[in-house]
């Protein structure tokens, strides 16, 4: 019997994490620099969204820095989106005894 509370605990914690992660692909975090030039949105399943683009920072003369703002805009966000995902998942496994990043 108790490998079958295991196996029963295992699915149920598969269909929280499904359920999570179907959660998470409705959330979205945003992150912006060079003084809100450039803005990068994704969802909660680290797929970008959204790109905004200022014309002010379109510069042709200097394509390296536009570039730039746009890796780091889109890089933040993304870290942004992987700290809500860790935070759900640590929320979800809580109390669990499970060790740190097995999930």
């Amino acid at each position: 019997m108790k490998m079958q509370n295991i196996m029963e605990q295992a699915k149920k914690m598969q269909n929280k994490i499904k359920k999570m992660q179907d959660e998470l692909a409705d959330k979205e975090v945003e992150a912006s620099v060079g003084g809100g030039m450039v803005k990068a949105v994704v969802n909660g399943k680290q797929q970008l969204l959204s790109l905004e683009i200022e014309k002010e920072v379109v510069d042709p003369e200097d394509v390296g820095m536009l570039q730039d703002l746009i890796v780091s805009a889109v890089n933040e966000a993304l870290t942004k989106a992987n700290n809500m995902a860790g935070s759900e998942m640590q929320k979800l496994t809580s109390g669990m005894g499970l060790p740190p990043g097995l999930l």
